[in-house]
């Protein structure tokens, strides 16, 4: 029997109209542009249902209320298909898709999110490829989580960041291997997914309007600038370090004013900028010395999967101890818990 995908279409360069104003998204044309090409409607295909939202938005203006939206989605429809596909903007694609694991706790279906550096309509569109690809993924492997697919490949949703603005290669995974391998035919590695789960057991975890934001740290940052953004009523924040997690140690008024911070229940963990590696605030003085201010690791985690857990679990309402211990631990395999260090 085949198998019955929805796609739920916020927007985003695949399905966008050209204009004499530019490209610009128009209600219906994505679905009709789809049905005016033969291979969506190939016998290997599953059967797929468009669901478009209204605005379709530019993914620069996605948010968590439309994380949200999309988690909720999932779960009205979620016995009714065999797999979602996120028809999504590639800019702020890496954020939703690490967002949705927290949110869509339970999830035993795969939810897939794709979309395009070129509109479908032109000739050299990569949304046909991705498009057609994640339609096959849902059809034939038994992946059971939020994925993201693009330029012929198969990343974890958490894992995932945008490392090229105008490549097809847009997104990279750079701490965890490529869920599947896509060429001639499609394999999944199964040792890397996630287990699977009961199909009854879906809970959507509505966000907050949690208070958290991201910081690059640079030569030569101020203390004033960083108690600036640390002010109530801050409650998290995602600091991105140089290396393996260093910040200028020397600096006596800067860890002040994080160690401050830390004691009122702002909760600060550390990201490196590094596209590739692992946080290790015990590795030299400089990690340590943010260690001592109360910063916790965020270890192997990209700047958006840290950013979105922390969101989560202050909409969990535990207290700021518990986050900080929690952030450092494995809940969607956003991270790499062996290399886990406070």
């Amino acid at each position: 029997m085949k198998k019955k995908v929805c796609i739920l279409y916020t927007g985003g360069t695949i399905g966008m109209k050209p204009t004499p104003q530019g490209y610009a998204p128009e209600a219906g044309y994505l679905g009709r542009v789809m049905a005016s090409m033969p291979d969506f409607s190939s016998p290997e295909m599953p059967k797929y249902v468009i669901c478009e939202y209204a605005p379709l938005l530019d993914s620069s203006n996605m948010g968590p209320k439309n994380w949200l939206a999309i988690a909720r989605d999932i779960a009205e429809k979620y016995h009714e298909f065999d797999g979602f596909i996120v028809i999504h903007g590639t800019d702020t694609m890496a954020y939703t898709a690490s967002a949705l694991p927290f949110m869509l706790e339970g999830l035993a279906k795969p939810v897939v999110l794709t979309g395009s550096q070129i509109p479908l309509c032109k000739v050299r569109s990569d949304g046909r490829d991705n498009l057609v690809t994640a339609l096959m993924v849902i059809a034939q492997t038994p992946v059971s989580e939020v994925c993201l697919c693009f330029g012929n490949r198969l990343l974890r949703g958490c894992r995932s960041t945008k490392v090229d603005a105008a490549g097809f290669q847009a997104f990279d995974s750079p701490n965890y291997p490529d869920l599947g391998h896509i060429g001639v035919t499609i394999r999944p590695h199964p040792e890397l997914l996630l287990p699977p789960r009961p199909a009854n057991g879906l809970t959507v975890h509505p966000l907050s309007e949690a208070r958290v934001g991201a910081l690059r740290l640079f030569p030569g940052i101020s203390a004033e600038l960083v108690a600036n953004v640390l002010r109530s009523p801050l409650q998290g924040l995602v600091l991105e370090t140089y290396g393996m997690g260093n910040g200028p140690s020397d600096d006596a008024e800067l860890m002040d004013v994080l160690a401050e911070a830390s004691k009122r229940g702002v909760v600060i963990v550390n990201c490196t900028q590094c596209l590739r590696g692992t946080v290790d605030q015990g590795g030299y003085q400089a990690g340590s010395a943010l260690a001592r201010a109360g910063v916790v690791s965020g270890v192997d985690m990209t700047a958006e999967a840290a950013l979105t857990k922390m969101i989560y679990l202050f909409s969990l309402g535990l207290p700021p101890e518990d986050i900080r211990q929690t952030m450092t631990r494995n809940l969607r395999g956003e991270l790499t818990e062996n290399n886990a260090r406070h």
